[in-house]
């Protein structure tokens, strides 16, 4: 009998996995390296109106393909479908590099963000298929050195390549990075095909991915461009649940569904996406609030405000890599994901406590609690989830549990979001001198309020400060429900893989 084991080296296998970390990089990168960039892009291809689109369409055409192309991984193989995520990657950069216009520069982003959702969901699926568990372990926390390094790297790089050469590099750095991704993918990437004649679960598709459209847009619009109670934000969250709804029926009598019934039977999985999803909230949902609370109460600068979520991210390196490592030597790691919403809610917790008074260095320690806790789950849901499906099913259960995190990311920004700026409203009524303080919208612009006079600029930041602890508490339910899901986790041997090969 032939295995089914990829037939490579270990030393090929780390030359994979550093295209995978590549193309990981990259894909992670684009979703924030614009940033900085956008008001010059406006300045040279006009088309303000449509500027939030930029961002917007990478975002959607992202969150669509991921929880696709897992499965068709799993159908027509994971090198075939990482290279088309990395050949359309790679010609969406080049073509929005030299968009000539707003709207194509838009329509080019849909395709590169179609490209990183390909990456990101084979990034893990292939791991899976290149270590045994506890070796991937290990190499699945390296992966979270690549998100935690883009989330603070993208505006600064996205900034210096606009001030010194052109926001066009921010998309034609990529090229060269992608060619090397793909010329290491072709030469030491080597699988074995998958067997039988793939049934595509076309109905499945179009269902999950105009489900996941709705879901996406409606927690990016919602409270920005439109409010909560609006008919378009209404029929959004109407039309997501509906089509979820109709695609959970249709996934029942698919031959091959986009994500199998079977993995949520499975007590494992089940907690993996919940415990994903929660982080995704806690974790990366509030973390886009935060260098807020710093510009509007601390006064800091944006650039500072960024620089100063990197105990945050330093605190989730530490407890991803050494979770990892932890995992490699005892096998053992149903408490850890438990442990992380344990950990994350102390950090939260401390974070409630924060008013306009609280020094940077303390707040600094606070966030590096939570980002710890958050470490300890990142990559470790990805194993669970990945241990507890066959591998006919690998890619499917990698791209579920990283969807579940995108989502849970999307809907507590927006929820999140709508806390703040709520209770900002309330407390700078009470707050400030006369009731002059600006709306939420212009009370986070810098130049807003420099223009503010003292008494009514203290009242801001009060308010301000008594909206985001009010926010941290609020999210300290949904840490105890993530904890009380992670306990319910019981401890699967993780299975080992067949020997490799000699080289």
């Amino acid at each position: 009998m032939v295995s089914d084991a990829p037939v490579m080296s270990h030393r090929h296998r780390l030359f994979v996995f550093g295209g995978l970390m590549l193309a990981g990089l990259m894909s992670s990168l684009d979703a924030t390296v614009l940033g900085t960039a956008l008001p010059t892009i406006v300045g040279d291809l006009g088309g303000l109106d449509r500027l939030a689109w930029v961002s917007t369409a990478y975002v959607l055409a992202t969150s669509v393909t991921v929880p696709l192309s897992g499965r068709l991984g799993d159908l027509f193989g994971r090198r075939p479908v990482f290279l088309a995520g990395l050949t359309a990657f790679l010609l969406g950069s080049a073509a929005c590099g030299a968009a000539p216009t707003m709207d194509l520069l838009i329509a080019f982003r849909v395709v590169q963000g179609a490209g990183a959702g390909c990456l990101m969901a084979s990034m893990f699926a292939l791991s899976g298929e290149l270590f045994e568990p506890r070796e991937r372990a290990r190499y699945q926390g390296y992966s979270a050195v690549v998100f935690a390094v883009s989330s603070i790297a993208g505006p600064l790089v996205g900034g210096f390549l606009t001030d010194h050469a052109s926001w066009r590099w921010a998309f034609y750095v990529n090229v060269p990075l992608g060619l090397a991704a793909v010329v290491t993918t072709l030469l030491f990437l080597r699988l074995p095909p998958p067997a039988g004649r793939p049934r595509v679960d076309y109905p499945g598709i179009v269902l999950l991915g105009a489900a996941v459209t709705c879901f996406t847009l409606c927690t990016s619009w919602a409270g920005t461009r439109y409010a909560w109670g609006s008919p378009a934000i209404l029929g959004l969250g109407g039309g997501a649940l509906v089509l979820f709804a109709a695609w959970v029926l249709a996934e029942r009598s698919a031959a091959e569904p986009v994500i199998p019934p079977r993995l949520f039977r499975d007590r494992s999985f089940g907690v993996a996406c919940v415990v994903a999803a929660v982080g995704g909230a806690t974790g990366f949902g509030l973390a886009t609030y935060l260098p807020m609370f710093f510009q509007v109460v601390g006064g800091v600068g944006a650039t500072r405000s960024g620089l100063l979520l990197l105990p945050m991210m330093a605190g989730l390196l530490a407890a991803s890599l050494g979770a990892g490592r932890h995992i490699a030597r005892t096998g053992r790691y149903h408490r850890l994901p438990a442990a992380s919403m344990a950990v994350s809610a102390a950090g939260v917790a401390l974070l409630a406590t924060m008013d306009a008074r609280t020094g940077l260095l303390t707040a600094c320690l606070y966030m590096a609690v939570l980002g710890f806790g958050a470490g300890l789950s990142q990559q470790v849901v990805v194993l669970i989830a990945q241990n507890a499906a066959p591998r006919a099913d690998l890619g499917a259960a990698s791209s579920g549990v990283f969807a579940a995190r995108m989502l849970g990311t999307a809907a507590g920004m927006a929820v999140f979001g709508a806390i703040v700026s709520s209770r900002f409203a309330e407390e700078a009524a009470r707050r400030a001198p006369g009731g002059r303080a600006p709306a939420f919208e212009d009370a986070v612009r810098p130049e807003v309020l420099r223009t503010l006079p003292g008494p009514v600029r203290l009242g801001v930041a009060e308010a301000f400060a008594q909206a985001f602890s009010d926010l941290f508490v609020a999210a300290l339910p949904l840490l105890a429900a993530g904890l009380a899901a992670a306990l319910l986790l019981r401890h699967v041997p993780l299975a080992p893989r067949a020997p490799e090969p000699r080289e």
